[in-house]
């Protein structure tokens, strides 16, 4: 039995006749490793590459009828590479490092999509998903789509007149215990562009708050994503916890939440997420 890479190989023997058969089977040869990345490949008109998908990729509806090779940080290199694809297409931070090491070092092209929380990073991330997948100029087109669109939504956030709200964003409320975003996070970025102060700056990435912490954080907002499961709590649940009960946006009653994908994705939806926490924010 020929498999899938040496049927290829086959139909380039054959010269003419090996490009017409090429023209008509499925070309299908790319896993995709994260949400932003799958987000970008189908932008890029080529989600009809994909293979699969790991389980973060969620947007558009079509990335969920592709079969799904697990969570991006607990992935198996088995489970990855049974697929036998050409091009592995990763988001930074994909693990456990063994795995990806394995991943690495396999007859697959490995591309790995560097992270970041503001405009340029969003650039970059286009035009390396876009260089991987040898289509430059239609990450070119993307890149300045979404630059101009962002650019756009960063300006009219720009001009709320309010004093800017501290914004409090809380991945999780698991026992109690409030793990909340510091700097250099897609939170403090997309907080940021919408016109908010992220309510703690005095660390990087997440960590979790003591309630002395986050009382003296004194958020206006609670900024949440509309998760369900061990992560999710109701405005009942999270505003009954002692760490935030005595915050202005308990006595206020303010949560925001938003699709996680959308608020952190970083990538050619970020202007409507920018637009959308503005608002949420500033509903005046």
């Amino acid at each position: 039995m020929i498999d899938r890479r040496g049927f290829v190989a086959l139909t380039f023997a054959f010269g003419g006749m090996g490009t017409q058969l090429l023209a008509s089977r499925d070309t299908r040869d790319v896993i995709a490793i994260g949400g932003d990345v799958t987000e970008i490949i189908f932008a890029l008109n080529q989600g009809h590459r994909l293979l699969a998908r790991d389980t973060t990729s969620t947007y558009p509806a079509a990335a969920r009828d592709l079969p799904d090779v697990g969570y991006m940080r607990r992935l198996s290199a088995e489970g990855v590479l049974s697929f036998a694809p050409s091009l592995i297409v990763s988001a930074e931070g994909a693990g456990p490092p063994e795995v990806i090491d394995i991943l690495r070092a396999a007859s697959v092209e490995f591309a790995e999509i560097p992270t970041g929380y503001d405009a340029e990073a969003i650039a970059q991330k286009i035009h390396a998903v876009g260089a991987a997948l040898a289509v430059p100029g239609k990450a070119a087109k993307l890149t300045a789509d979404t630059h101009a669109a962002l650019t756009a939504a960063v300006d009219r956030a720009a001009r709320t007149d309010a004093m800017p709200k501290r914004v409090l964003f809380v991945l999780s409320t698991q026992g109690g215990r409030i793990l909340a975003s510091g700097t250099n996070t897609g939170a403090h970025g997309i907080i940021q562009m919408a016109g908010g102060t992220n309510a703690v700056s005095e660390f990087e990435g997440y960590k979790p708050l003591s309630d002395e912490a986050v009382s003296a954080a004194a958020p206006d907002v609670i900024l949440m994503m509309d998760r369900s499961g061990d992560h999710a709590a109701t405005d009942e649940e999270l505003f009954a916890l002692p760490a935030i009960s005595s915050t202005p946006a308990a006595q206020s009653g303010d949560v925001v939440r938003m699709n996680g994908l959308l608020l952190l994705g970083f990538g050619p939806r970020t202007a409507d997420a920018v637009t959308a926490l503005n608002r949420a924010l500033y509903p005046t």
